[in-house]
């Protein structure tokens, strides 16, 4: 099932066997909280029985696999990332789910070397707004896909629009005295300004652009689990290494006091604003 181009260095904790074992473990959280806009991100490149879809930034596998359920067993499905190891949890994802027609393959999103015109659709999930050059990245993604082929991506919104992950990081800036970016340069919200995103896939040259706000929320049973879920090796996990032992313990009670106030009788529970752009080639 899988196929390995090079291996592809970087990736950072992303690239770790630690990451991969803490993203197989938040599966449930994920599907919670992104599931529905995942099958709604398919619908809008219009993933059927018989696609090649493209999987930009696959990770864990999650829309990978809901691709591949879709595209049928005379369709196929590329999962991309730059981590070998969580492309290892994409192909035991798949094959515990009886797929036998995703392919992986460690490949920087920045540098596509595949074929050109080969992809009926390309789809890349919480991952867009991560890429170092993600203009380049888009170029490359039309440039696989065939004529009329269509890609969607889901990025996050502004930060105030998803505290679960802007609080945490905002703590960590103050508390480390670092400089806080603008927010067009603040990952996981890189791509979240009115008009941002939708001008990325017109300078690549996609046409008929369209983008999507999609409401979502954060749930976990209890606040600890949610603090749990934080403390895996996300982008605030290297943040926190830049900080002394003593600094860290204090940012981290403090961001468990600041997720507090969404803890309900039913657990933790804040709001999470997604958007989902799509264009076609």
């Amino acid at each position: 099932m899988t196929e390995q181009a090079g291996e592809v260095h970087g990736g950072g904790t992303w690239g770790s066997r630690e990451a991969a074992a803490e993203w197989r473990r938040g599966a449930a959280a994920r599907l919670q909280a992104f599931g529905p806009a995942t099958q709604m991100m398919l619908d809008l490149v219009q993933v059927a029985e018989g696609s090649r879809v493209l999987d930009v930034g696959a990770g864990a596998g999650d829309s990978a696999v809901a691709a591949a359920q879709r595209a049928g067993s005379a369709g196929r499905v590329l999962a991309t990332d730059v981590s070998a190891s969580m492309l290892e949890v994409a192909a035991e994802v798949a094959r515990k789910a009886g797929l036998s027609n995703v392919d992986t393959r460690v490949i920087d999103a920045q540098r596509l070397d595949l074929a050109p015109d080969s992809f009926d659709a390309a789809v890349s999930r919480n991952c867009l707004m991560l890429i170092p050059d993600y203009r380049q990245a888009l170029t490359g993604i039309r440039r696989v896909l065939k004529p009329g082929g269509r890609f969607a991506a889901i990025v996050f919104s502004a930060p105030d629009r998803c505290p679960y992950l802007s609080l945490p990081h905002a703590i960590v800036f103050r508390m480390g005295r670092f400089t806080l970016p603008a927010p067009e340069r603040f990952g996981e919200f890189r791509l979240g300004a009115p008009g941002v995103l939708q001008d990325a896939f017109a300078t690549a040259g996609f046409r008929e652009i369209s983008v999507r706000t999609v409401p979502a929320r954060r749930r976990f049973p209890s606040l600890a689990e949610a603090m749990q879920y934080a403390r895996g090796p996300l982008p605030l996990r290297e943040l926190m290494a830049r900080l002394s032992r003593a600094e860290q313990e204090q940012a981290w009670a403090e961001i468990e006091r600041a997720l507090a106030q969404f803890v309900g009788p039913q657990g933790y529970d804040s709001p999470c604003e997604l958007l989902i752009g799509v264009g076609t080639k």
